[in-house]
């Protein structure tokens, strides 16, 4: 069987990122690390919101901008979801308790990984949004085993 550590995926439009979302939720593992990147406005929230919406979550789904992170417990999955495009001080990572966060039980979404990268575990998953003239496309790196049997199982 054919592993892949990349794959490239294009969405037309917010319907389309929505049901991708529903997909890549249905190969989610305890532990990941995903990291987000891309340009405001390019997605990357619309794409939790949809994974959570798929895993079972029925309430309101917002940027973490201005608390950088928002916690979901689900059934079956601890899911956190990090925004640090605001995220300027180290010493607040470690005072609110962050690191504590990516226990390996958690899967944790990271938007905008590189405002703390020192401070991070390295991604799992990394998807990468590009902006086009209609839509987005995806490219979605693999660097973990555990990440490869995500993209593996991944319906099409």
């Amino acid at each position: 069987m054919h592993e892949p550590n990349h794959i490239r995926i294009n969405l037309p439009d917010e319907a389309a990122t929505t049901d991708f979302a529903a997909r890549l939720a249905a190969t989610l593992q305890p532990g990941l690390v995903i990291y987000l990147r891309g340009d405001l406005g390019a997605g990357k929230t619309t794409l939790v919101r949809g994974m959570l919406n798929a895993l079972g979550y029925t309430g309101r789904v917002k940027s973490p901008t201005y608390t950088l992170i928002e916690q979901y417990d689900l059934a079956e999955l601890k899911l956190r979801h990090f925004d640090l495009y605001r995220f300027r001080d180290p010493e607040e990572w470690e005072a609110a308790g962050f690191r504590d966060e990516f226990n390996g039980c958690n899967i944790c979404v990271v938007e905008w990984p590189e405002q703390a990268a020192q401070l991070l575990p390295s991604a799992d998953l990394e998807i990468i949004f590009t902006i086009l003239p209609d839509g987005r496309t995806l490219d979605i790196f693999a660097n973990t085993d555990k990440a490869k049997q995500c993209l593996t199982a991944l319906p099409v």
